[in-house]
């Protein structure tokens, strides 16, 4: 049986892994690691089907909006994200990753995703939809672990 601790060695590790990965795409392409997550926030938007707005960036990160606005910025002159008007609110802007750029993270990311397909053909469906659920928590416990942390900082 594998134990608590285990489980938050092994999650630690992956993310110790992970963040290695993302920091060699970010030296690759010249970006700093704030880049990086806003811009796999506003990718994770897309995916979701809503977009972010600058202000729901900042709200995310816990940056100001002109730390929001300079990594927008460096993002946007780097042609990593477009900044448009909505459709549905012409006053709102809405936060995009043109398809090149995600073509290019596409490029990096290929061997990681065959990696990891490789290494989970021996789950089966049930044993999937465990994995799945047992990150969807531990990333929500995360979520309201750093969420605590935010507000005790901000007193």
């Amino acid at each position: 049986m594998v134990d608590n601790a285990a489980l938050v060695r092994l999650l630690r590790q992956l993310v110790v892994e992970s963040d290695h990965f993302v920091g060699m795409l970010g030296e690759a392409q010249g970006m700093h690691r704030t880049d990086l997550n806003a811009l796999a926030l506003i990718m994770d938007a897309r995916w979701r089907g809503t977009p972010l707005s600058p202000g729901k960036l900042a709200e995310a990160m816990h940056l100001s909006a002109s730390a929001t606005t300079s990594v927008l910025d460096r993002l946007e002159s780097s042609g990593h994200i477009e900044r448009t008007r909505s459709t549905e609110d012409r006053r709102k802007v809405e936060l995009h990753v043109p398809d090149g750029a995600l073509a290019a993270g596409r490029e990096f990311f290929t061997p990681l995703d065959g990696a990891f397909r490789a290494a989970w053909e021996d789950f089966d469906a049930a044993e999937r939809a465990t994995i799945a659920r047992f990150l969807a928590a531990s990333i929500e416990a995360a979520v309201t672990v750093r969420g605590e942390f935010a507000k005790h900082r901000r007193r």
